[in-house]
């Protein structure tokens, strides 16, 4: 069994991912804003930990939680939107958050537990994309600019990171468009669908897939 830590753990698809891996008898790190907030607890081996990925403090001293613990998988769940109104919505203050949080702390993260994955065996890290941050498949009418370019940020790094650390298998994952409280009702894919074609890739990813972007169910996503 596998040790699995996800961030953005309380909610949506983190909370369906968590859900799913604890089901499957795999010990779960699952880590949120605030552990007491989560709801409904999950059955299964599942630790809550609190960690804001804002806050660079936070992300410094989380190492310390975990006192060495080996991690076999860790996917970079938690992200925010940010304005979607357009250029018109467009501020620094909200863009440096977006950016922050979906580009910046995932890779930090991974680097401040490094450590703990290669204590694993699996080694993957697994990065909740989206097709929003391709330059060849990302364009829609939606406005949420801050948020398609922290999504293109984020692949940029995990591809310079699998390029960087061969120990490492990084992946760069397209969950689909998800009935959740961000993809909204009339999305086409349903959260727990989306969370098992995920957990699919991450099981079948080897070292030679580092570094490649996918869709929840597999197929190859355009830069």
């Amino acid at each position: 069994m596998a040790t699995v830590l996800i961030t953005g753990a309380n909610r949506g698809l983190g909370r369906e991912l968590a859900r799913l891996y604890a089901a499957n008898g795999d010990e779960v790190i699952a880590c949120c804003r605030d552990p007491e907030r989560r709801g409904e607890d999950i059955a299964g081996d599942i630790r809550w930990l609190p960690l804001d990925l804002a806050d660079e403090a936070a992300i410094m001293t989380f190492p310390t939680l975990l006192r060495g613990a080996a991690i076999d998988i860790m996917i970079h769940n938690a992200a925010i939107r940010g304005a979607t109104g357009g250029l018109a919505d467009v501020g620094f203050a909200d863009f440096e958050k977006v950016m922050r949080i979906n580009a910046a702390a995932p890779l930090i993260l991974t680097r401040e537990l490094r450590s703990n994955l290669m204590a694993g065996e699996k080694r993957a890290v697994a990065m909740i994309s989206s097709r929003a941050g391709s330059m060849s498949e990302g364009l829609d009418p939606d406005g949420d600019y801050a948020y398609r370019c922290s999504k293109a940020a984020l692949n940029m790094g995990a591809r310079k990171l699998a390029y960087d650390d061969p120990a490492l298998t990084v992946l760069l994952l397209h969950p689909g468009w998800i009935r959740t409280d961000m993809g909204g009702p009339e999305a086409d894919l349903d959260v727990t669908e989306a969370a098992r074609g995920l957990a699919a890739c991450i099981s079948d990813a080897a070292p030679k897939d580092s570094g490649s972007f996918r869709t929840w169910n597999g197929e190859i996503v355009e830069w």
